[in-house]
């Protein structure tokens, strides 16, 4: 790849690695969760039934794992990046401890790391952003690791 066609430059790479957002926060709210359990297609109990979820090791109602998709984060952004289109890479996540009806989940995101390819539409920049999600008690309850490709 020539070097007329290359965005990321050693001085960008460390300015934008470790740039994270503002911190957001969601509270946990029954009919929230009810609601996005059913737009998944979730018919477990334990996000909508109380009676049922109070008998499960949570012991009461609970969020399925990728409601913490709802906090809405605003990603870091590298300025002047020359790029109209964005395509999602996917995601890794990991959970640590179970998102509960009532907690207040806040949220941040950070670049982890990014490269550079060359493809048939020209120069892709990869993005990995590492979303950590804390609840009120400071426990990291999940992270995600989510690829984006511009080009």
């Amino acid at each position: 790849m020539s070097s007329e066609n290359t965005f990321l430059t050693d001085e960008v790479r460390q300015r934008a690695l470790g740039l994270q957002s503002g911190p957001a926060t969601l509270e946990v709210e029954k009919g929230a969760v009810a609601r996005f359990a059913e737009a998944v297609g979730d018919p477990s109990p334990l996000y909508n039934d109380e009676a049922a979820a109070r008998k499960t090791r949570l012991g009461g109602l609970a969020a399925p794992p990728t409601f913490l998709r709802s906090l809405r984060l605003e990603r870091p952004t590298l300025p002047d990046a020359p790029f109209d289109r964005l395509l999602d890479g996917g995601s890794d996540w990991e959970y640590f401890e179970p998102v509960r009806v009532g907690d207040r989940i806040t949220g941040v995101v950070r670049i982890a790391d990014l490269w550079e390819r060359s493809g048939r539409l020209g120069t892709m920049l990869f993005t990995v952003l590492e979303f950590t999600y804390t609840n009120q008690l400071g426990e990291t309850v999940a992270t995600q690791r989510n690829t984006l490709i511009y080009y």
